[in-house]
């Protein structure tokens, strides 16, 4: 199997199009057709059904597309395992994170790595906690951050933070002032939900069934930026943990207020990877500064309640 077609197709594989894999690996569209050919004339059979907007993978393609990522992946780690013997520190790490993070802390993190390592870059993906397991399985996240997660026997969780749901109201809001607040409180005023795939979402609803409440929801989105904005407009009411919501709280922006239903206290925020495959160094490095960040930010948190 020539490694120039397997390149190309892990290319077109990963971005749905002939045309982006072209552009990023800086060839004509039809040099990475005619690799593309190439490979299914080998291999006996179609890998991707064509459409004028992209391609889709066939299940022969389904089936190389999971080796072929495997195999670079493989070669990626074997390049940062040479380059650590050299002395030198470059890759890249596959990190994959519940949206809040993106917006909470870890611009900070990765802006202090960088500082430290300026030749090591990041892939950051936001996605639900199933399919951030689901990428840790897969071999395409080196780092999994997910939010109460059900534990799996591959995955190793390396760190885990509890912290209960708060609701946040902006400073404005009647609410404001109180140390704590019921769901039933809560479902009697105007709220923002993320969608069914989170797992807020689903302690959320699984709380309001057992009681039989009937909540009035303004919007229900897979945004955190938009249901964060209404609470911050006193729109409506928005439910987080107050780990996603540093920068706003630090601004004054939002504030949190714990909700005293039992239900709500329990939740965890974990940071994870695949137990059976090993980071490269890089991804190893940069592990233990998550980590140590988070962890910081949580006892912060905790002292100041």
């Amino acid at each position: 199997m020539r490694f120039l077609a397997l390149r190309y197709f892990n290319e077109v594989a990963r971005l749905g199009s002939i045309r982006k894999a072209a552009d990023r690996l800086h060839v004509a569209p039809s040099a990475v057709s005619r690799q593309i050919a190439l490979l299914e004339a080998e291999l006996g059979t179609e890998l991707f059904k064509r459409f004028k907007t992209g391609v889709r993978l066939m299940p022969a393609g389904e089936v190389l597309a999971r080796q072929s990522h495997r195999i670079f992946r493989d070669l990626e780690r074997a390049r940062s395992g040479i380059d650590d013997l050299m002395g030198l520190r470059r890759g890249t790490i596959s990190l994959w994170v519940i949206e809040g993070f993106v917006t909470g802390l870890l611009p900070e993190i990765l802006a202090g790595f960088n500082r430290r390592y300026p030749n090591i870059s990041f892939r950051v993906y936001t996605d639900s906690t199933d399919r951030i397991v689901e990428a840790l399985l897969e071999d395409e996240a080196d780092i999994g951050i997910t939010f109460n997660a059900l534990p799996r026997p591959e995955i190793e969780v390396v760190a885990e933070f509890k912290e209960g749901i708060s609701c946040l109201v902006a400073p404005s809001h009647p609410y404001a002032g109180r140390k704590s607040l019921s769901l039933a409180e809560l479902c009697a005023d105007q709220l923002a939900l993320p969608v069914q795939s989170f797992g807020l979402r689903q302690v959320f609803d699984k709380v309001i069934a057992s009681r039989g409440y009937d909540p009035r929801v303004l919007v229900t989105t897979n945004s955190l930026e938009l249901t964060k904005t209404l609470a911050a407009t006193g729109s409506a009411i928005a439910f987080m943990p107050a780990l996603t919501v540093v920068r706003e709280l630090a601004a004054g922006s939002l504030i949190a207020i714990p909700i005293s239903d039992r239900e709500f206290q329990t939740s965890r925020s974990s940071v994870s990877i695949h137990r059976d495959r090993p980071l490269s160094h890089a991804a190893g490095d940069f592990l233990k500064v998550l980590v140590a960040q988070i962890r910081k930010l949580v006892d912060g948190q905790a002292q100041r309640r």
